[in-house]
């Protein structure tokens, strides 16, 4: 396989780190290799923040992303960071509210209202996890049943069901073209 790079960019307390640690999971119980680094400013919350991967069948080489296959964006602050990654091939997955100018290029881009149904979930904090299962939606990365499973052994176990819940309305928000938001919700 070629090596896949992924990063999950934003500010502080978004739980960025958690994503990539719970898509870390899954892809090794895929049996696929993972470097995972991190970057964030000292504040703990509101700084930009960042998480990355690289995948491969085999070790990385390089520990370090490139180019970017993914990026995930939860924060306008955080847009600036990935220029020069991004390419004709990369996916961007972009908050609609809190990203208000995605970055711009040949990319494929979609501004998705992850932090909109985090709310209608009852937590704006399950964000970044509705994110994530809009990724492997669109990415195809991971089994969608391997992700559930990194999720449900990645997250405190009070939380799980509201996680589990978010996982899902990421996927299906990507794998129900034309069906509205909220009836994806009632579903």
């Amino acid at each position: 396989m070629e090596p896949i790079e992924i990063r999950f960019s934003g500010s502080g307390g978004q739980g960025l780190q958690l994503c990539a640690k719970i898509l870390s999971l899954a892809l090794n119980l895929e049996n696929l290799r993972v470097a995972f680094s991190q970057s964030y400013e000292p504040t703990s919350r509101g700084g930009v923040s960042r998480s990355d991967l690289v995948v491969d069948d085999i070790t990385p080489d390089y520990p370090l992303v490139t180019k970017l296959d993914y990026l995930v964006v939860l924060d306008q602050l955080s847009v600036g960071i990935s220029n020069g990654l991004l390419n004709k091939d990369s996916v961007v997955l972009a908050d609609k509210q809190l990203v208000s100018e995605p970055p711009k290029g040949e990319f494929d881009i979609h501004s998705l209202p992850f932090v909109e149904q985090a709310i209608q979930l009852g937590n704006k904090r399950v964000a970044n996890i509705i994110a994530l299962g809009a990724l492997i939606s669109i990415g195809n990365i991971v089994k969608f049943e391997t992700l559930v499973e990194a999720v449900k052994a990645g997250v405190p176990p009070r939380f799980l069901d509201l996680n589990i819940d978010a996982v899902n309305t990421g996927y299906r928000m990507v794998t129900s073209p034309g069906v509205q938001l909220e009836e994806i919700k009632s579903s």
